[in-house]
């Protein structure tokens, strides 16, 4: 039995993590949980904070081995968590990759490993530490995953009517893809069945569309983009992860960004990814509680779910914005935008909680989705613990 568990990824991929498992990102064209299945050959469980247990159905118990949900799957590294003895920890440059066995969630952990032997993993591992590195590692996972997908799947002819340029595009039966160009040179281009490429749509692989897709008449793609299931894009897009149920419908610019679930950027929504200087962007850091060096030249958008903005909305490079805000105006925002917060750069005051769960409600229920009392509970645990940020700005 193997347990799936946050660690300090709970605090480190927030804004995402406030309000879904680690295991359940997605990057690539799986979530991490799906990654790990199919890697393992067998379901795995989750342990994640209490307030996401009931709604993601976690387990506390032991006599599991536990593996770091930010680490990504490969076969060599599979292979060495399955030698792996009781009371031994597989470890890579003092972080903890696996553990046999996991304690119940109530034991104190750094006490209970006094006496186990430390395994040090010397191959290369794929580590999430940041929000930013689902987009920078999002053209290894879609070529990643897409071999475990051309195993078992029969795809479709492409239709004459596209421009195909290169052999690594694969359609599957039931998606809709008619008058683009297709250009897999860089990389691979994988549609799900039920998605939806419109007419004069220009994608650059790697890229993948899940079920329900859709690139909308004229859309440009650059890879590595991952459009999760039943989201829609327009515009211009360059190395986007979205998670899934989210849209950009129209023109402007998004790139090296991560978008939470049932998100809306208006028309004409900009994102910055480069500094006018070229220099390293700086963001803001969950961690540190702060804004801190990320170190890279490309930095976009990090959007939590169920966020929102206006037409004309104008984003700064390596902007950081919570779960359930509504951001409008036309200069650009702050860089750091707390959970709950209605305003833009004129100012911020707070979203009313019962009045997000009534546009939250109206959002899921388009797609036949019921708001949970599980997931208000969620929403109104980040509500209370992201007050401290809103209260600084």
């Amino acid at each position: 039995m193997f347990t799936l568990f946050d660690g300090l990824g709970h605090v480190t991929l927030k804004p995402l993590t406030y309000t879904r498992p680690v295991a359940d990102l997605r990057v690539g064209i799986y979530t991490v949980k799906e990654k790990w299945e199919l890697f393992l050959e067998e379901s795995c469980n989750v342990r994640t904070k209490d307030y996401l247990t009931d709604r993601f159905h976690g387990f506390d118990g032991p006599e599991s081995i536990g593996i770091a949900a930010t680490v990504l799957p490969d076969p060599a590294l599979v292979k060495a968590i399955k030698e792996l003895e009781a009371n031994q920890l597989l470890v890579k440059d003092g972080m903890v990759l696996a553990i046999n066995s996991l304690p119940e969630s109530t034991v104190d952990f750094d006490a209970y490993l006094e006496g186990f032997e430390m395994i040090e993993y010397d191959g290369e591992v794929s580590v999430l530490r940041k929000p930013a590195d689902l987009f920078l590692l999002n053209q290894q996972e879609i070529e990643c995953d897409l071999n475990w997908i051309k195993s078992s799947t029969e795809f479709t002819v492409i239709d004459q009517s596209n421009t195909v340029i290169g052999d690594q595009i694969y359609i599957e039966e039931g998606a809709s893809v008619k008058g683009c160009s297709l250009n897999s040179e860089s990389g691979p281009i994988y549609i799900a069945s039920g998605a939806e490429v419109m007419e004069g749509s220009m994608i650059r692989g790697p890229f993948a569309a899940l079920p329900g897709s859709v690139c909308k008449m004229g859309s440009k793609i650059y890879g590595a983009t991952t459009l999760g299931p039943y989201c829609k894009v327009g515009g211009e897009l360059n190395n986007v992860v979205f998670q899934g149920y989210s849209n950009k419908g129209h023109d402007g610019f998004l790139g090296n960004s991560v978008i939470g679930m049932w998100c809306n950027l208006g028309a004409d929504t900009n994102t910055s990814n480069l500094k006018n200087n070229y220099g390293s962007v700086r963001a803001w850091n969950y961690s540190e509680e702060a804004q801190t060096d990320t170190g890279l030249l490309f930095h976009g958008l990090i959007m939590g779910d169920h966020s929102k903005c206006g037409i004309n909305t104008m984003f700064n490079t390596g902007t950081v914005v919570g779960v359930s805000t509504n951001v409008f105006g036309g200069e650009f925002p702050p860089k750091f935008i707390p959970s709950f917060s209605w305003g833009g750069n004129g100012g911020m005051t707070v979203y009313d909680l019962d009045k997000s769960f009534e546009t939250a409600d109206r959002v899921m229920s388009r797609r036949d989705i019921e708001l949970t009392e599980s997931e208000k509970l969620i929403l109104k645990r980040v509500f209370e613990d992201s007050k401290k940020y809103r209260d600084r700005s």
